[in-house]
């Protein structure tokens, strides 16, 4: 393939992954822009294996095959409630993917780069594997917290902002020593091709090698304590930022490549993950640098108040006459329904009280569940109209109005401690304001605390019904009751 087509091709592809951003920014169009996706990835694979870069296809092909399968296996077998892990260790992947491929370039002297070139050739494998260390461990430890390998709750160490602020001036002096002084000890050898007397004086330094192995530690260092010192409240923004990480290691990797492509692509998911980071910070009343240096569950100004009262209970045939009687409701998802796996029962739910005149609506949070539009996906593949789910902001102003809202598996999204309680953990999130409606009715396992480790005064409301259990098993009883 000729040097201008595949240019050409790469516009494509760039501009299809732009439409895919696009369309991905909106429910209804969220299926187009995955295709559009699908589309310009497959032209970006099949220009660049065209491009004549590659040198041996046998192995190229060996790979794909190999990590399209593994894809494939995840993509088909991961439940949808393990789909923010399964982001958690794609990122991490891409991670690895840097630091592989910036070893990989520091060993191949065959570039022949001298000068200024060589330098800047030099600073984009540091920097390359920095960002990929971090984004690796990083993910692999979202995704232990997310999977519940590890406990959600943040690691708060002893002077770990010094221990932060150590780590990078170390990789900061690291990176000096390694552009200015790692290559004095460069031994250089000839290389020549089988059969001609076409050579080349190829080398590297050892000490340089060992000074980005340092690097690599500290770096993978920094990932891990870094994630670990974020609390459980904070895994949305957590999985958005190492997303956003993701991209600058894939765009660093397209610097030592030289591949226009892997710089554009990188740099669209790195600056659209950091978009929707401080969106999530936005929606939690969050600063970023607050979620990084620890999250939710941390030390505040005081001793949260405590909660007292006793929970009113409810049984699924009582929750179905309330459900008959009121005109507007609002169902609150969260992270329990995906668990129980209940949005295909709720969404007959819906059905039949909107068949019976009633008006019925889908609360969103945006940090609901683990990782960014987690319900949304959710109610989508339970074919929710995307007419009847709002934002927050959308329905916030709206709660007087509602005569029942549902909150199915949620705790921390609708904690009125958030706005009551100046030293709850959580002080000063927007949350959905359910309890200014009529009637709550509250779907839980336990009176357990939520992610973030908060306790919830709403279960204690006066017009706040419990009703326990299995979300999935007490809806199918709801809607039994309401059958019957």
């Amino acid at each position: 393939m000729s040097h201008s087509l595949v240019t050409m091709s790469y516009i494509v592809a760039t501009i299809l992954f732009i439409l895919s951003l696009s369309g991905l920014s909106n429910q209804e169009t969220a299926r187009k822009g995955n295709y559009y996706g699908m589309m310009g990835m497959a032209i970006a694979i099949i220009a660049t294996t065209l491009s004549g870069s590659v040198t041996s296809y046998v192995v190229l092909i060996v790979a794909m095959l190999i990590g399209g399968s593994i894809g494939y296996r995840a993509a088909s077998k991961v439940a949808m409630t393990q789909m923010p892990e399964l982001v958690a260790i794609m990122h991490s992947l891409v991670g690895m993917a840097a630091v592989v491929v910036g070893y990989a370039n520091f060993l191949d002297t065959h570039s022949g780069l001298m000068g200024v070139e060589k330098t800047i050739h030099e600073l984009e494998i540091y920097i390359g594997i920095l960002i990929g260390a971090v984004t690796f461990s990083g993910s692999v430890i979202a995704f232990c917290k997310l999977s519940e390998r590890i406990s959600g709750k943040p690691l708060l160490l002893p002077a770990r902002h010094w221990l932060n602020l150590t780590v990078l001036i170390s990789v900061v002096l690291l990176g000096y020593f390694f552009l200015n002084f790692g290559h004095a000890d460069a031994e250089y050898f000839r290389v020549c091709e089988t059969g001609t007397h076409n050579c080349t004086e190829v080398g590297y330094s050892p000490i340089a090698l060992i000074i980005l192995f340092i690097m690599t530690f500290f770096a993978l260092l920094f990932g891990v304590h870094m994630v670990m010192a974020i609390g459980g409240a904070d895994m949305p923004v957590v999985v958005s930022m190492l997303n956003s990480y993701s991209g600058w290691a894939a765009a660093a990797t397209g610097f030592m490549l030289n591949n226009d492509l892997l710089i554009v692509t990188g740099a669209l998911v790195g600056s659209s993950g950091a978009i929707l980071s401080y969106i999530m910070c936005r929606a939690m009343n969050r600063h970023f640098l607050s979620v990084i240096a620890g999250g939710f569950g941390t030390a505040s100004g005081g001793e949260a108040a405590a909660i007292e009262g006793e929970v009113q209970p409810i049984e699924a045939e009582e929750t179905a006459s309330v459900l008959l009687a009121a005109k507007n409701i609002i169902i609150i998802p969260g992270y329990g329904m995906a668990v129980a796996q209940a949005q295909h029962t709720v969404y007959e739910i819906t059905k039949l009280l909107r068949d019976k005149g009633k008006k019925v609506g889908f609360g969103i949070h945006p940090v609901a569940g683990r990782m960014p539009g987690h319900m949304n996906v959710l109610l989508a593949e339970a074919k929710v109209p995307y007419d009847i789910v709002f934002e927050m902001d959308e329905i916030n102003e709206d709660w007087g109005k509602v005569d029942v809202s549902i909150v199915i598996g949620a705790n921390d999204i609708v904690n009125p401690s958030a706005i009551t309680d100046p030293n709850s953990p959580i002080a000063g999130m927007p949350v959905l304001e359910c309890w200014k409606g009529e009637t709550t009715i509250v779907l839980k396992r336990s009176m357990a605390s939520g992610y973030a480790g908060v306790g919830n005064p709403l279960f204690v409301m006066d017009n706040t019904r419990m009703l326990f259990g299995d979300a999935n098993v007490t809806m199918q009883a709801v809607l039994k009751a309401l059958r019957g």
